[in-house]
């Protein structure tokens, strides 16, 4: 039986809250490896909020994705063929071959997944690039001391959850922000935080001070909106502000609509409390990866690292699935499982 290759492509730039129409799935021929070159059969797909900027012609860090492109999106994918002297056939790897059931690579991209460690949709998440995003930016930004507190937004997520245990590991108290009951339960029972505040409570402002009665000195923010407003006032001086994502944004048609301006404000208590804030990309620190896997395979062993997956299956619900990410509707890390008999 002849075999495609599926594909998800832009077919419109989103104005404001991404649209099924905008995504278009498509049936392409086989890609044929060369020489030096693998084909992947792609296992799993990553969803992220990043992708989200990707689809807009908006100045960014990255070049956007052009209409009737293939989605961007790290993978993990088995080698289905090799042409290539570094990989076998049957290898797996974590890639970045985007919303697509196969793709070849030259192999430059690519990095081996040991299923001994974890199970291999791991290598997208609590040992992929959520994961070492949260060590970086909590690394080398944040950099928790033992007694202080540090608190980490969307603290269910696939970055956030890894904030807040790396910071216990560090002797630091992690406190949580997440959406609903279950949500919260989930941070302060399995993962072990020591203490959550639901977002969505009518007196979450108050019930966040309650939590911190010694301030913040580190916020690992994810969010923005109304959760950054709480956690302004709470900042201690010298206070560190890795500066992950704006969520609640990222389907905002234009910033400057916002009816209120809430900038002179912030400035104002970053100046006055001698607070940093550092916007970061995983990618400044990526000569730390493999000090990170080996530390977080090492957490995994011994129970101290904990995750959670939000598994959709079948390529053509990845478009659903990411708009109900931004929405926050996935708990955990959210994959799209493309290649269910592996």
């Amino acid at each position: 039986m002849t075999e495609f290759n599926r594909k998800i492509v832009l077919a419109s730039r989103p104005a404001g809250r991404p649209r099924l129409t905008d995504f278009r799935l498509e049936q392409a021929e086989m890609p044929e490896p060369t020489d030096d070159q693998v084909l992947l059969e792609t296992i799993y797909l990553s969803l992220d909020p990043y992708m989200r900027g990707r689809m807009s012609e908006a100045k960014s860090y990255a070049e956007p994705i052009a209409i009737g492109g293939v989605m961007v999106g790290a993978t993990v994918a088995k080698i289905k063929q090799s042409r290539h002297p570094d990989w076998k056939e049957g290898d797996i790897v974590v890639a970045y071959s985007g919303w697509q059931s196969h793709a070849v690579s030259d192999g430059s991209d690519l990095r081996a997944v040991d299923p001994a460690v974890a199970p291999i949709s791991t290598g997208l998440g609590v040992l992929g690039m959520t994961g070492f995003t949260a060590y970086a930016g909590l690394h080398n930004i944040g950099c928790p001391k033992a007694g202080e507190t540090v608190v980490v937004a969307a603290a269910s997520g696939a970055v956030g959850s890894v904030v807040g245990q790396i910071a216990k590991i560090a002797g630091a108290r992690a406190v949580g922000i997440a959406g609903g009951a279950e949500k919260c339960a989930f941070v302060k029972a399995a993962l072990g935080f020591d203490a959550v505040v639901d977002h969505r409570a009518p007196d979450f402002v108050e019930r966040l001070a309650e939590a911190c009665p010694d301030g913040i000195d580190v916020y690992f923010e994810n969010v923005g909106g109304h959760v950054w407003d709480a956690v302004l006032p709470l900042l201690n001086d010298f206070a560190r502000v890795p500066l992950c994502g704006m969520i609640s944004h990222y389907n905002d048609d234009a910033l400057a609509k916002r009816s209120v301006d809430r900038l002179p404000v912030t400035m104002r208590d970053i100046q006055q409390k001698s607070i940093t804030v550092r916007g970061f990309m995983n990618v400044e620190f990526i000569e730390q990866q493999q000090n990170f896997l080996k530390a977080a395979a090492g957490w995994i062993a011994d129970g101290t690292l904990k995750w959670r997956e939000d598994i959709v299956d079948g390529l053509q619900n990845a478009p659903a699935a990411f708009i109900g990410l931004l929405e926050g509707r996935n708990f955990g890390k959210l994959v799209v499982r493309i290649s269910p008999k592996q």
